[in-house]
């Protein structure tokens, strides 16, 4: 599997390899004094086809990173590409559209709507965005999630994992170009979070999504292709995918050069 590390030159609409490109990203919250900088000058491509884990400290960024790459929040400056289109560039109309067709969301809060059944809550983007479903694929995306004898359950009705799967399973009705997970096992026992990181893994190797996930633990993280390491705002590591021993190793030595610095 291909796997891309930062790449410093501007992005091109053109790189039909990318999912997702930032470009010279930054965020900045707050003005006067002691405006605070989320993001400050991130450069990175998200390889069509690959899983990645978003990582780093408290505060790190790693979360505005993916809330900007996702559209969700309009950076300060920067560039960010989806698909080749530059989200700088459309209205908050298109911007709506783009998300809904091109873009999936799995959050640690389900974000499941009670009221509906297991196959109304994976159908809601499609009847949000106006799209007649593909049974065909809308069947097979259920079967992989193992909720086939669920769809007329209600979310009251399940285990956490199975919610969970719904929303992965909603995330995949509109075939989505990029998947983008916020902590998705935070809410999960280490039985249930190892089979929905199966799960974003068989989505990535068996139909080719590209997944980009925000996470603090290094067992998830090891579920990905490569992983991007935050601080302050900016990746200070990119590699391909060095086991969870590494990965903690470095979450600890990057915890302690941090604290070394306030001191």
């Amino acid at each position: 599997m291909s796997l891309h590390s930062v790449q410093s030159a501007r992005p091109a609409a053109s790189d039909t390899s990318a999912a997702v490109q930032v470009h010279n990203l930054t965020k900045t919250y707050g003005s006067g004094a002691e405006p605070v900088t989320a993001l400050a000058g991130v450069d990175a491509t998200f390889v069509r086809g690959t899983f990645t884990a978003v990582m780093g400290p408290s505060g790190s960024g790693k979360s505005t990173l993916l809330q900007t790459a996702a559209g969700l929040d309009r950076p300060t400056s920067g560039q960010v590409l989806v698909g080749g289109s530059e989200l700088s560039k459309l209205s908050e109309t298109k911007l709506t559209k783009l998300r809904r067709s091109k873009i999936g969301f799995v959050f640690q809060a389900f974000n499941l709507i009670g009221a509906l059944t297991v196959e109304e809550n994976i159908l809601l983007p499609l009847r949000l965005s106006g799209v007649k479903a593909d049974r065909a694929w809308l069947s097979e995306v259920v079967a992989r999630v193992g909720l086939t004898e669920r769809l007329k359950h209600r979310p009251a009705q399940l285990s956490g994992g199975q919610q969970q799967r719904v929303a992965i399973a909603r995330a995949l009705a509109m075939r989505p170009e990029v998947i983008f997970c916020d902590e998705p096992t935070g809410a999960l026992d280490t039985q249930t979070a190892a089979e929905v990181l199966t799960l974003l893994r068989s989505v990535v190797d068996a139909t080719g999504q590209t997944v980009i996930m925000v996470t603090h633990d290094p067992v998830a993280a090891s579920y990905a292709d490569r992983v991007v390491l935050l601080a302050d705002g900016r990746i200070v590591r990119d590699l391909p995918q060095p086991g969870a021993d590494k990965i903690a190793e470095l979450l600890a030595s990057l915890g302690r050069r941090l604290v070394a610095q306030e001191g």
